[in-house]
């Protein structure tokens, strides 16, 4: 991985702790990620046009990613009504790029050296240690399973997007077929499951929602452009860095309690990210 990868995917880290958290101050979670998602759909499809039309072959790439997006963002968005930025966010992402390296390794997607995985096993230890909290403070624990409903779904589009941007050769037009069909697949999941009660929302939730947005179409794109030149298994276990700005966007933000769990986890999460450089 090189120097410029490294440091984008850690940009696309504090640009997805940053959409989340916005997704987090909304008064309905479920209402701000349709607004993310509308205006990312929007956007998607406007960029798509402007770029050449994509093989048969991506079109079935695109549909499996559709659906994990938009599964990942509904259990996302169910886990947030459960409990805290610091505490949902980091068992949402500490299972994905476990799930992801077993299956690269199974099935040979990417050769990856011991070190790395050495670097990707601390980010994993790391992560387990922020998330235990769920179980010890007396938090509701219906987000755990909702969280790692969560992870699977994160797992599943890291995994195929990796692969399918590599198979279209332009990551700028695969992400916006992408946010498109996961639009049109995320609205009438929503309302099936909520109504119409659901796209309810302010002024300011708009708002709130399309700065989300921007913040997570720019974090995925980025992403997505690194799996096409790094193996996927080290930019997903990267971008997990962005666990880290979330447990500082919720200390110093949200006034989230940090405590040595936290601090101990912050610290493995930063010798992880120092090791998939060596």
């Amino acid at each position: 991985m090189s120097l410029a990868v490294f440091l984008a995917v850690l940009g696309a880290a504090l640009l997805h702790a940053t959409w989340n958290a916005l997704i987090k101050t909304g008064a309905s979670k479920i209402a701000s990620m349709f607004i993310l998602t509308f205006v990312q759909g929007v956007a998607g499809f406007f960029i798509a046009m402007s770029q050449p039309w994509p093989d048969a072959q991506v079109w079935l790439w695109l549909a499996a990613s559709g659906v994990f997006h938009a599964g990942y963002k509904l259990f996302l968005a169910f886990a947030y009504e459960q409990g805290d930025l610091s505490r949902v966010y980091p068992i949402a992402r500490g299972a994905a790029p476990m799930i992801v390296t077993v299956i690269s390794a199974l099935l040979l997607i990417d050769v990856i050296k011991p070190i790395e995985y050495g670097a990707i096993a601390l980010l994993g230890l790391g992560i387990a240690l922020m998330a235990r909290g769920a179980f010890t403070n007396g938090e509701s624990r219906r987000l755990v399973p909702l969280a790692l409903g969560s992870a699977c779904m994160t797992a599943g589009y890291s995994l195929v997007d990796g692969l399918g941007a590599r198979v279209a050769g332009n990551a700028v037009m695969y992400v916006g077929w992408l946010f498109t069909l996961d639009a049109l697949i995320f609205t009438p999941l929503i309302l099936a499951l909520r109504g119409r009660a659901a796209l309810r929302a302010s002024g300011k939730d708009w708002g709130v929602g399309a700065l989300a947005a921007g913040a997570s179409y720019g974090a995925y794109a980025i992403a997505v452009w690194a799996m096409t030149v790094a193996p996927i298994a080290l930019v997903t276990a990267l971008r997990e860095t962005s666990i880290l700005f979330a447990v500082l966007i919720g200390w110093l933000v949200f006034g989230d309690r940090m405590d040595r769990g936290k601090a101990a986890a912050a610290c493995l999460i930063v010798g992880g990210v120092v090791l998939t450089r060596l």
